[in-house]
């Protein structure tokens, strides 16, 4: 049975919950932390996905981790290789020990009490943790999308979802429709083609495809002329900068950048009729992700006569294959439905916070990676117009900055507040798969930091200065009561611990502490009496614990008639009289020393010494704050009735709740 508590739970063992283990354990090495995984293997998205030609559609100098740079020739690289680079910077940082497999979270519920999750998995399992920070990506692993064609039960073919690829299916000398225009689709038709007798790409409507080199000559250069890492940089650099900048031209001058995609799609196949019918979107670039051919290999494999691209409507499934609107009928061996993913928000976990349900829809996004109202929680996602590790790694170095802030200022649990007249869509991007499921996912708000800006130059300048008391209210760590001496065999006592109050001024100064207005010029202090910058000393035992512990009271004092402070204002003890005259136990009750009189005729250490207050007296009559600032307690008068109203109380800021 997995059980235990945990400094932080990661959820997923893909390319975002290694890079945040990996920093975890760099920056806060004293933590204690565990990768709780659904699968049975190391590579999240990478090890689900086996389809043909599987692979990166963005660089691998920003898809991999800045801290291990990718040292392989390919810019763009095969699913497998990616699986493979993330399972070594597990093994080489030692995380992979720190990874339960086969482990599937299903609850995570809150308590404000004990400021930790408790976190529920498939097994019946429970462990609990201090943050839990969700790093599975948002796809449904459990199922793609599936459109209910008409006639599916007609076909004779066989119809299989790349998210569930057969190890079995063998497509050779067949006839294949890939139904789809997105980053699938345009990946498995060149990827099948050399094996087919001939795939289709059927699509209900064009799409965006850019080619790019599979090997970054840039890269190769800096490799020959610079040391590796240093190599790296340059590549991860120029990538970048040509990414945010074509995306930010994009949205600028959409008409400018729709005539140059244009413009190589002609180039590579020869043919404007043929590129303007399937390959000219009626929407601009970047309102749907625009899909990457590693040097072109879609055109390619059109050009040279194996693959082709119908764009139409499926009326219905029949026997030989499918029929479309316009009554073509495309005759098919094999039907691969690449229609796009489920998408599931914060891994499909279901949050709780004292007992009420998290609706994750009706939330607003803090900077992308909290949630308003849900504390200690952060989820991880990436950018959709540039490589996901650049956000996930700017998300993982936030949320341990904030960590760190909540350490140094002893606070157990921080929790985002959203302002009010928030509702834009977390994702920005009209493609269906994001369209069906947005109204699942937080939305964001109109300004910082619940805006989601998908601008990594500027996060990258902006991230690391965020102040993460921002809208942000956080909750104290609970005072521990401190361990009590034994009591003294005069005077037994049961010290009760007081609960957490209001912020007060704590316990006034010792009018020993405060020099004489007669004695401008003090005499150096004395082993037996104290200077006047010195505080009086407290006899050992538990008076000393009653001047510094905050958590401290008295039954006997609780249940007494305190002495009002109008009582002190009214008659108080002469300058004269506190010097010479210490003030009997009877006196005490109902003649306290004014903090005026304190201020100017402190009581001698002498006089306290000789003249304490009597155990009887302090049972009967407690001392109020201005008089225990003048009057110091004996040990045994301390150990009977401790005044509560002198010691400090957990102190909260307008950020602290």
């Amino acid at each position: 049975m997995l059980t235990g508590h945990f400094d932080v739970l990661i959820v997923g063992a893909g390319l975002s919950g290694i890079g945040a283990a990996w920093r975890l354990q760099r920056q806060r090495p004293g933590d204690t932390y565990a990768i709780l995984e659904a699968r049975d293997a190391i590579g999240g998205t990478w090890d689900l996905f086996r389809y043909p030609g599987v692979r990166s559609d963005s660089d691998m100098y920003t898809l991999s981790y800045p801290f291990r740079p990718w040292r392989e020739p390919e810019s763009l690289a095969s699913g497998a290789k990616i699986r493979r680079y993330i399972q070594e910077t597990a093994d080489e940082a030692s995380i992979t020990d720190k990874i339960r497999f086969g482990t599937r979270v299903t609850r995570a519920q809150w308590s404000s009490a004990e400021s930790r999750w408790t976190v529920h998995t498939n097994s019946g399992d429970q462990m609990t943790c201090d943050f839990l920070y969700g790093c599975a990506g948002y796809y449904d692993y459990s199922h793609g999308y599936q459109p209910d064609f008409p006639g599916l039960g007609d076909y004779a073919g066989r119809l299989v979802h790349p998210q569930s690829w057969p190890d079995d299916l063998d497509w050779s000398g067949k006839r294949v429709v890939v139904i789809g225009s997105g980053a699938t689709a345009v990946t498995l038709v060149p990827a099948m083609a050399p094996a087919a007798a001939h795939v289709t790409m059927l699509q209900r409507s064009p799409t965006y495809v850019t080619p790019l080199p599979d090997r970054d000559a840039v890269a190769v250069l800096a490799r020959r002329l610079l040391p590796p890492k240093a190599a790296n940089r340059v590549a991860r650099a120029k990538n970048i900068l040509l990414t945010q900048a074509f995306y930010q031209l994009a949205r600028r001058r959409p008409q400018l950048v729709r005539r140059a995609l244009r413009g190589i799609a002609v180039r590579f196949l020869k043919d404007p009729g043929y590129v303007d019918k399937h390959f000219k979107p009626r929407y601009d670039p970047w309102d749907q992700r625009l899909c990457v051919i590693p040097s072109g290999d879609l055109y390619r494999s059109i050009t040279e006569g194996r693959a082709s691209v119908v764009t139409d409507h499926i009326d219905t499934f029949v026997p030989e294959g499918i029929r479309l609107k316009s009554g073509t009928v495309l005759e098919a061996d094999v039907v691969v439905s690449a229609t796009g993913l489920s998408l599931l928000p914060v891994g499909g976990i279901e949050l709780t916070v004292d007992g009420s349900l998290v609706d994750v829809g009706g939330t607003v996004s803090y900077r992308g990676l909290m949630l308003g109202g849900v504390p200690n929680f952060a989820y991880c996602i990436g950018y959709v117009n540039a490589s996901w590790t650049l956000r996930a790694d700017l998300s993982h170095r936030y949320m341990l900055k904030l960590l760190d802030h909540m350490d140094q200022h002893d606070l157990a649990a921080a929790t985002p507040v959203a302002p009010p007249g928030t509702g834009r869509p977390l994702l920005d991007l009209s493609s269906g798969y994001v369209q069906r499921a947005l109204d699942r996912f937080p939305r964001q708000g109109e300004r910082d930091p619940w805006i989601i800006r998908q601008n990594y130059l500027r996060d990258a300048l902006t991230t690391p200065r965020a102040d993460v008391t921002r809208d942000m209210t956080f909750t104290p760590r609970p005072t521990r009561t401190p361990d009590f001496p034994a009591p003294s065999s005069s005077a037994p006592t049961s010290p009760v611990a007081a609960p957490p109050g209001p912020a007060s001024p704590g316990p006034e100064p010792s009018a020993a502490t405060l020099p004489s207005p007669a004695a401008p010029s003090p005499a150096a202090p004395s082993p037996t009496s104290p200077g006047p910058e010195s505080p009086a000393p407290i006899p050992p035992g538990p008076t000393a614990l009653a001047a510094s512990s905050p958590s401290l009271t008295s039954s006997a004092a609780a249940s007494s008639a305190p002495t009002s402070h109008s009582a002190a204002a009214t008659a108080p003890t002469s300058p004269g009289t506190a010097a010479t005259a210490p003030i009997s136990p009877s006196t005490a009750a109902t003649a306290p020393i004014s903090p005026s009189t304190a201020a100017t005729a402190p009581i001698s250490p002498s006089t306290a010494a000789t003249a304490p207050i009597s155990p009887s007296t302090a049972a009967t009559a407690p001392i109020s704050p201005s008089t225990a600032a003048t009057a110091p307690i004996s040990p045994s008068t301390a150990a009977t009735a401790p005044s509560s109203s002198v010691l400090p109380s957990p102190v909260t800021s307008s950020k602290v709740v």
